[in-house]
């Protein structure tokens, strides 16, 4: 599982309180992406963070473009969708166009978006990961304390 090495981040939450987040979920898989953005909103919560903004869009691809709508607003984004694979190449070029644009949006904006897309071989990876009762994982809950804290450390820098 890709967690094995993983820190674990609920020991030391990052306080938060006065960041502006973002988030944004697929609505393909949407009982996974309920439960990400779910997860995200209590991680939000956990580290003081009032100020969300949570928007929905049709899947995956569309994430990368609406994150960098909401990192003009906000000081951290956080994505969520499921992408499964088929038996198709489409499973390779959707991870690599979301993945590859989520990026740029932080490199281009200078604000962090945690990247919660489960890019997985079966739904049960997804479960896996998606911070459900008995998940060993949650993505949903680690991307968006990932994308807070790197806020902090930025706003840090700049001071």
């Amino acid at each position: 599982m890709a967690g094995h090495a993983a820190p674990d981040l609920s020991d030391a939450l990052p306080q938060a309180a006065g960041l502006r987040l973002g988030l944004v979920a697929a609505r393909w898989h949407e009982k996974l992406t309920d439960q990400l953005l779910a997860r995200a909103e209590a991680a939000a919560a956990a580290c003081g963070v009032t100020d969300v903004t949570s928007v929905r869009v049709a899947g995956s691809v569309e994430l990368p473009v609406v994150a960098a709508a909401l990192a003009a607003r906000c000081d951290a984004v956080a994505a969520f969708g499921v992408v499964v694979k088929g038996e198709t190449e489409h499973f390779e070029m959707v991870c690599r166009s979301v993945t590859d644009g989520l990026t740029r949006v932080a490199l281009d904006t200078g604000v962090p978006v945690g990247q919660g897309v489960l890019t997985v071989h079966t739904e049960q990876q997804a479960r896996d990961r998606a911070g459900l009762p008995g998940s060993p994982e949650d993505k949903g809950f680690d991307a968006t304390v990932a994308a807070l804290d790197a806020a902090l450390t930025i706003r840090a820098l700049r001071d």
